[in-house]
């Protein structure tokens, strides 16, 4: 009979350490923290089980190119399309090239399903690794991070100790409800930029939560819908908002890309923003201000998320002492037409 093949999951099991270990450690990865002792356990457990990586995988990931990677939890026709990410990439290429660094852009759908993180770093020699939008269900970010390699957030994941740059997501929805709750609405609706599974959105609904909480009113799920990033959801979900016996008579929108198909569908029943409902968003993308109305929305610093970003991971790579886990950055909200008040032009944005 053939003899089993060995795979990294039997060398994982032997050496009583996860697959990214055996991997980080089989194909040399630089800039990993893994101890001296763990290394020589997977080495031994690979040895005793005459395991051998792919050679043109170990080769691959021993070159050096000074190359990292930007990880988006998206799939690629709508990065293409999403303003806010054009630029936070504009940021993180500003530094890359000035410090001598490849930038590569990589999507993922379905990172949780697979090492994902790995295939990407052996397959392209990555030396760290930004991403973007985390997940709560990612279980190969604290992986990565146990092993030392470079990694920083845009965003944050609770617990996991992994460098970030991101801005206080649950205060600015916070912000912005609580502006709603001002012009006197009572009966106010939640569209969220992603599943909640998203840290960010996560975040987002729970500061509208606690805007709510704060002004003495009711939660009612039955007014909360939940987005995928695109306008398409945000279209659904207020002709689902709309068909109500009772509908919101107004909406926290937590992304303006997802706002844009929620403004249409109001146009199409005939229902006039801010009058018939009162809109604010999220981001700050560049369209905003010449939606019809104008969209008050809470401005993300998008390009300074990126040059951050890109600093912290180079400076990790280079072996420099980071002070901070995490850095964050300041939100604005914009005040415009959408939401019931019109500021002249210039004097859009609220103090904080």
């Amino acid at each position: 009979m053939a003899r089993k093949k060995v795979t990294s999951h039997d060398v994982a099991k032997l050496a009583g350490v996860s697959r990214t270990t055996v991997s980080l450690v089989l194909n040399d990865v630089p800039h990993t923290r893994i101890t001296e002792g763990t290394r020589q356990r997977v080495l031994d457990a690979a040895k005793r089980l005459r395991y051998r990586p792919d050679a043109a995988a170990r080769s691959l990931a021993t070159k050096q190119t000074r190359t990292i990677a930007l990880v988006l939890y998206q799939s690629a026709d709508r990065i293409v399309g999403d303003a806010f990410l054009t630029s936070v990439v504009r940021g993180l290429c500003e530094v890359a090239q000035q410090r001598g660094f490849r930038l590569l852009l990589h999507p993922f759908e379905d990172v949780g399903k697979s090492e994902a993180y790995i295939s990407l770093v052996l397959e392209n020699s990555i030396d760290g690794l930004i991403v973007s939008g985390p997940r709560s269900d990612d279980e190969q970010l604290p992986k990565l991070r146990e092993d030392g390699f470079p990694v920083v957030l845009l965003g944050q994941l609770n617990g996991a100790g992994i460098h970030f740059v991101d801005v206080d997501n649950a205060a600015a929805a916070f912000r912005a409800v609580s502006r709603l709750v001002q012009l006197g609405h009572r009966r106010i609706g939640l569209i969220t930029n992603a599943p909640l599974e998203y840290t960010a959105s996560a975040a987002r609904w729970r500061g509208y939560q606690e805007a709510l909480e704060e002004a003495g009113l009711p939660y009612d799920e039955s007014i909360v819908r939940y987005g995928n990033f695109r306008a398409q959801s945000g279209y659904q979900a207020m002709e689902e908002l709309l068909a109500l016996t009772e509908p919101p008579t107004a909406t926290f929108i937590a992304s303006d890309e997802v706002a844009t198909g929620a403004l249409a569908a109001l146009h199409e029943r005939g229902i006039s923003v801010p009058d018939g409902m009162a809109i604010v968003g999220f981001d700050d993308i560049p369209l905003a201000r010449y939606l019809t109305p104008p969209l008050t929305t809470i401005r993300l610093p998008a390009y300074d998320l990126g040059l951050q970003a890109a600093d912290m991971l180079i400076d990790i790579i280079q072996g420099e002492e980071i002070a901070e886990t995490g850095v964050l950055l300041d939100t604005e909200l914009i005040i415009r037409e959408s939401c019931g008040e019109c500021e002249p032009l210039g004097k859009e944005v609220e103090n904080h």
